[in-house]
Parts: structure tokens; C-alpha cells; sequence
């Protein structure tokens, strides 16, 4: 079935930009696409959404207010929370993803982005924009290292350290297949095998475990 999704921003272009990338693809259907958290939190009780993207700054109530009151305890069904902001501020990152979101991207990330973080979110995952994910996890390496990374079940390969490497530096998949010259099902192989190894829930931790362990700072 497809991953339905709702999508809240005050900015009507916004709306519309979304909702044409998102209907593009034969496993996403938009169900609505509203103005304000009000009507956010109305869509979401209302039609069930598997993916709610949420604008932060909105009329009325926020993304972030939304985004407590659906992961509240109690609640029927909560949908999958994508905040999609103009702003990166670290606070706003920790409280969305603290209250629950299960993703956190910048307005000007990639259509393939935007993609690979609805189907993320609906598979339970998160996926934050890779420049804030650097930036956070570069910050936090010192306190890291000091803790000591974990160790694989088994040591990564050459090529699964390669595709690390370069998540850790905030590439995309899209981007990693064309830096290495293989395909994008390769590098989703090689990131799968990485994190079983690693026990990690998502590539987030991934890049955690190469900051720590230094493998950003090798060659190649």
C-alpha cells in the first residue's frame, strides 16, 4: 500500500512543491495538505496519515507543539513526524526530535531527500538533513571518542567502510552510489549489512559510530 502523508506549511508554494514531488512517486499518496497546526492536528486525527511533514513556524500552533500533542501517551494513531523548516537551529532539532519526530530536514534539501525521508519515517527510521547531522555529530565526536565506539560484530568491510565514510559526511545514498561508481540497491546492501553489524537503528547512528571512530578523517 502506499505511505499516505499530509503535509502542513504556511507557505502555499511550499505546499504545492511538496505535494508534486510526493505524488510523483508510486509508493506516496498526499492526502491533504493544510496551512496551520490546527488544521495539522485536525488532518492527522481526521484521515490517519502513515507521515505527517510539519513546518515549524505556523500560525496558530507550531510544528513542534503539534508534534508533542500527536506522540502524547494515549493516543489511537500517531503518524510518522518529518520536520521540514527553514531554520536549523539546534535547539529546534533536539525538541523535535526528543517530543518524537522521526525526521528533521531543511527547506532546501533535494526532491530525493524529501523522498528518502517520507519512506524512512514510515519504516520506523529517521533521517535528519545531512548538514545538521555533520554539524551535531562533529560537535559531539570529542565526548564520543572519549566513551569509545562500539564494537561491530564483525569488522566492516573495505567497501562498507567506504559508503560510511562518506554517510558520516552527510552524502546521500544517491550521492555515495555516484562517488563509488555502483548502484543505489549496493550502497543500501552495504549500509544494511553496516548496521547489523553495528546493531545501529538507522544511519544516524552509523554516522555516530564513524565520528567516533574516526573514520571520517581517513583518506578516501
Amino acid at each position: 500500500m502506499a505511505i499516505s502523508v499530509v503535509i502542513a506549511d504556511d507557505q502555499e508554494m511550499v505546499r504545492a512543491g511538496f505535494r508534486m514531488i510526493l505524488d510523483s512517486q508510486d509508493d506516496i499518496e498526499v492526502l491533504a495538505d493544510v496551512a496551520d497546526g490546527v488544521a495539522a492536528l485536525e488532518a492527522a486525527e481526521r484521515l490517519w496519515p502513515d507521515v505527517l511533514l510539519l513546518d515549524i513556524r505556523m500560525p496558530g500552533v507550531d510544528g513542534l507543539e503539534v508534534t508533542r500533542r500527536l506522540n502524547a501517551p494515549g493516543r489511537a494513531h500517531t503518524p510518522r513526524i518529518v520536520i521540514v523548516t527553514t531554520f536549523d537551529l539546534d535547539a529546534y532539532v533536539a525538541a523535535a526530535l526528543r517530543d518524537g519526530a522521526g525526521g528533521f530536514l531543511l527547506k532546501d534539501a533535494s526532491a530525493a531527500m524529501l523522498v528518502e525521508a517520507v519512506r524512512a519515517a514510515a519504516a520506523g527510521d529517521a533521517l535528519i538533513s545531512p548538514a545538521i547531522t555533520v554539524r551535531l555529530l562533529r560537535e559531539l565526536r570529542p565526548a564520543a571518542r572519549r566513551a569509545g565506539p562500539r564494537e561491530p560484530s564483525e569488522p566492516l568491510t573495505g567497501r562498507e567502510r567506504d559508503v560510511v565514510r562518506r554517510l558520516a559526511h552527510g552524502r546521500t545514498n544517491a550521492e555515495i552510489a555516484a562517488d563509488l561508481f555502483v548502484s543505489l540497491s549496493t550502497v543500501k546492501s552495504h549500509l544494511a549489512n553496516v548496521q547489523a553489524k553495528l546493531r545501529a537503528r538507522n544511519r544516524v547512528e552509523i554516522a555516530a559510530w564513524a565520528w567516533a571512530s574516526g573514520l571520517p578523517d581517513e583518506p578516501g
